[in-house]
């Protein structure tokens, strides 16, 4: 694979430039663009010139470049994720329309959770989570609840990145949390984001019992009622775990 002079690949080149818009944009100008992403204008210029030929980009008058329609179609169509959405947004929906308020999916990519599907109304309290979002597990009700799950050697793996005791933030304070979310079997953290809201995760379980996601709400702080809200996460998240074990067996 062919090497520029700063000895980066075509594909980092490649990366670069997609990684260059930000949340929330799909269009930058060709300068920034090649500013961002770190190359000369003339490789920059190159580059999305070959990916617009293949519909991944669309440049346009003026210098104007954006995403292009065929990358949304082909991140779509072979999403990893699509199986858990499609089986996990009826019940997404059932959910969201006893608490008319933000529900959402996530799965754990690294020490992150990687938000794959939201529903929100109007009138939803303030939720930071965003499709296609991250988070750090230890301020996400949802990252939580997958890293609670998650094998032993894994969570001491995670946990060994908190290693300044000086910090806020300690491996003894996170510790704390995923041993109360295991034991509890869903984790709960109020106005840690947003001081109005607490947030409630339980995790999706495969037929295997592997913890393949979580599935979460964000309900106004005065409004909590953990009676109610656990236990109608967890049937969601048991269908959930139900309906992929069948349509793998389709």
């Amino acid at each position: 694979m062919a090497n520029s002079a700063s000895g980066d690949s075509v594909v980092d080149r490649v990366v670069r430039i997609i990684e260059a818009f930000p949340e929330g944009s799909t269009s930058l100008q060709l300068s920034e663009l090649a500013e961002t992403a770190g190359l000369p204008l003339a490789s920059a210029h190159r580059l999305v010139r070959q990916l617009a030929d293949h519909g991944l980009l669309e440049l346009g008058v003026g210098g104007n470049v954006r995403l292009g329609m065929r990358l949304w179609e082909l991140v779509n169509r072979n999403s990893p994720t699509l199986a858990l959405r499609q089986a996990a947004v009826p019940f997404m929906e059932d959910i969201q329309l006893v608490l008319n308020q933000n529900v959402n999916l996530a799965v754990l990519d690294g020490w992150e959770a990687l938000f794959v599907e939201r529903l929100s109304r109007r009138g939803s309290v303030a939720n930071r989570a965003r499709v296609a979002g991250r988070m750090p597990i230890h301020i996400s009700s949802a990252g939580l609840a997958l890293m609670a799950n998650q094998p032993r050697g894994q969570q001491a793996e995670y946990l060994e990145q908190f290693s300044d005791p000086a910090e806020k933030v300690t491996a003894d304070v996170v510790r704390h949390l995923l041993a109360e979310t295991a034991q509890q079997g869903y984790a709960q953290l109020a106005g840690v984001v947003d001081p109005d809201t607490w947030g409630i995760a339980v995790p999706v379980m495969d037929g295997k019992r592997r913890t393949v996601a979580a599935l979460g709400v964000v309900v106004p702080l005065a409004e909590m009622r953990l009676q109610a809200l656990v236990p109608a996460l967890q049937t969601a998240a048991r269908g959930i775990g139900r309906q992929l074990g069948e349509q793998r067996k389709a």
